[in-house]
């Protein structure tokens, strides 16, 4: 029970964040147009920063002597993923069918978590290490990819987006713990990312509650009965699926914890955007997103709970 009630703890915290920033835009304390200056500022400063710092202090290539398999077992996981995605999306109504698949697919695979992580095994937990490796190609693949879900297949390729700072700076953290030289970092360096990768949770959380009541401003039609289904299929179909195979396939606890958390969390926040971007209704995907993140306040602890009684770690 003491790990249901940290890792609610944990998830009650981030969301009150994001509550935070629905009240600061509803209350108009910063205006709405400065969400378009605080997103940059989170995602390519911010967590990069808390990105490079955490494997610089943390990664040891001697303690994690496989850890270039983790890119390659997120190959798979996200093969599984997609296999899964294209059978449950079919639950859903035509109309919302693209928003739904899109959202299921690209789950927020950071941001919850790191937060969940660090609340449940602290914030020097070497399990963040592995979750940064892990995750290293997913950024690439939403950007490289996301327009597909809604038939568009031509366009020039984002470099900048497939190249994105949360990848370069993995690439040269790993670099530079390989090349045993991360003890001639400067200690104000340090400080420096440290500080920075401190604002990254927070600042996302903020922009999300931000969004989510400029979106809903626009009183859009509301989807309740699909959101209820987008809901129970992401926030519980999903890891029960993955606790199963999990459980039959026997892969060490860092790993199995690492897949059953990208299964158990909700989407990703940028899904509104890019479902905008390729011509999708992004109303469908804030609602989606709504319900997902209210209900996994719930829903995570539990489903973790469920997790760690067929592989405890405690």
């Amino acid at each position: 029970m003491d790990l249901f009630l940290i890792s609610l703890e944990s998830v009650a915290a981030l969301l009150g964040i994001g509550i935070l920033g629905y009240w600061i835009i509803r209350r108009r304390v910063i205006p709405e147009n400065l969400m378009g200056f605080l997103a940059p500022l989170a995602l390519d400063i911010a967590l990069p920063s808390l990105v490079f710092i955490s494997i610089v202090l943390q990664f040891n290539p001697a303690d994690f002597p496989d850890w270039w398999k983790l890119p390659l077992i997120w190959i798979g996981f996200t093969a599984v993923l997609f296999a899964l995605v294209m059978g449950t999306s079919l639950f859903s109504q035509k109309e919302t069918r693209r928003e739904f698949a899109i959202s299921l697919f690209f789950q927020n695979g950071l941001f919850f978590p790191i937060f969940i992580i660090t609340g449940v095994f602290g914030p020097e937990s070497p399990y963040l290490v592995s979750l940064f490796l892990f995750l290293i190609l997913h950024p690439p693949l939403v950007f490289g990819s996301y327009f597909l879900f809604f038939g568009k297949t031509k366009g020039a390729i984002n470099w900048r987006r497939l190249l994105n700072p949360i990848l370069v700076t993995t690439i040269i953290a790993v670099i530079v713990c390989l090349s045993s030289v991360q003890q001639y970092v400067p200690t104000f360096l340090v400080s420096i990312f440290q500080m920075l990768g401190g604002m990254a949770l927070p600042l996302l959380m903020l922009i999300l509650g931000g969004n989510i009541y400029i979106d809903f401003k626009a009183q859009g039609k509301l989807y309740i009965w699909e959101a209820i289904k987008f809901t129970l299929t992401k926030n519980i179909i999903f890891p029960l699926v993955f606790i199963g195979l999990l459980y039959l396939v026997k892969l060490d606890y860092n790993i199995s914890l690492i897949i059953f958390l990208q299964s158990a969390v909700p989407p990703i926040t940028a899904i509104p955007i890019l479902t905008e971007r390729a011509g999708g209704n992004r109303n469908i995907t804030t609602q989606f997103i709504f319900s997902s993140f209210v209900f996994s306040i719930i829903s995570i602890p539990a489903m973790l709970f469920l997790f760690n009684h067929f592989f405890p770690a405690f």
